[in-house]
């Protein structure tokens, strides 16, 4: 018994900090705490020696799931600060939902360096996005075409579900070039993701089924254990993040933002290629 808590014992304390983080980054930048989550499981379930092609999808479903409550809980304080857009919502809530079922569902199809190798670029590629003003004027010029609108929904639905975010490293700097203010782009982003991460779940429940090799306790590709120790702690500090950002300005935002997109999908990439 004492061998077997001294086992888990670091891995639960590493995912309530990563919980912890996680609701921290969902209210500050929108982003469902996925771009921390998904490499944190992914390391904690290499360390307990879980098999390396199953952890990157469980990492994905698990923090998808962490992101409905985690979600909730951020876009409802961010629209007690009016800072949903309801509009956007409409245009692109029913598309988000459907391309993040069909990205779920699709998951297992992907191998794990698949997966690692969408979620290393991606998160390059918004990075980068996010510094090209250029870019940015271009877009803004398409924000009031409802066809661009719902085609870049669904592209961030599906990416966003294979990813393991809450499709804020996607729709933040997509509404922020289509002409919406940063913290209303973040507000707004938080409530898309819930309506992302619950068909994305049950897609990833569906097509993790049969797999063989998951962590104790999983259904699907979603662990339990780690949907509740994250997605605990996350949920008490997503307001914690909402405060912040409202005290921060929209520079300092899309700084803070593009650092960790840099860093954690660098970081992905390397994994994928040289393991």
């Amino acid at each position: 018994m004492s061998e077997t808590i001294a086992l888990y014992l670091p891995f639960a304390v590493g995912l309530a900090l990563t919980g912890a983080a996680s609701g921290i980054m969902a209210g500050l930048l929108g982003i469902g705490g996925g771009i921390i989550m998904v490499p944190a499981m992914v390391l904690a379930y290499q360390l307990l020696g879980y098999n390396p092609e199953i952890i990157m999808h469980v990492a994905v479903g698990t923090s998808l799931a962490v992101i409905v409550p985690t979600g909730l809980r951020s876009a409802l304080a961010h629209h007690r600060r009016g800072a949903v857009e309801t509009a956007v919502l409409r245009l692109w809530g029913p598309w988000i939902v459907a391309a993040s079922l069909i990205g779920g569902l699709m998951a297992g199809l992907y191998s794990a360096a698949t997966l690692k190798i969408i979620f290393g670029v991606m998160a390059l590629f918004i990075a980068l996005n996010m510094a090209l003003p250029v870019q940015r004027r271009l877009m803004e010029k398409l924000a009031g075409v409802p066809l661009v609108n719902r085609i870049a929904a669904a592209v961030i639905g599906y990416i966003s579900a294979l990813m393991g975010v809450g499709g804020g490293s996607l729709s933040v700097p997509t509404l922020v070039a289509f002409g919406t203010p940063v913290h209303k782009a973040v507000g707004t982003s938080s409530a898309l993701g819930v309506m992302l991460a619950v068909p994305a779940v049950i897609g990833f429940i569906i097509s993790g089924w049969t797999a063989s090799g998951t962590p104790p306790l999983s259904l699907g590709f979603i662990n339990i254990p780690s949907l509740v120790l994250i997605g605990g702690l996350a949920t008490l500090t997503a307001p914690l993040g909402v405060a912040i950002a409202h005290r921060l300005n929209g520079q300092a935002l899309r700084i803070v933002f593009a650092a960790f997109l840099i860093i954690v999908g660098g970081r992905m990439l390397i994994q994928a290629i040289w393991g």
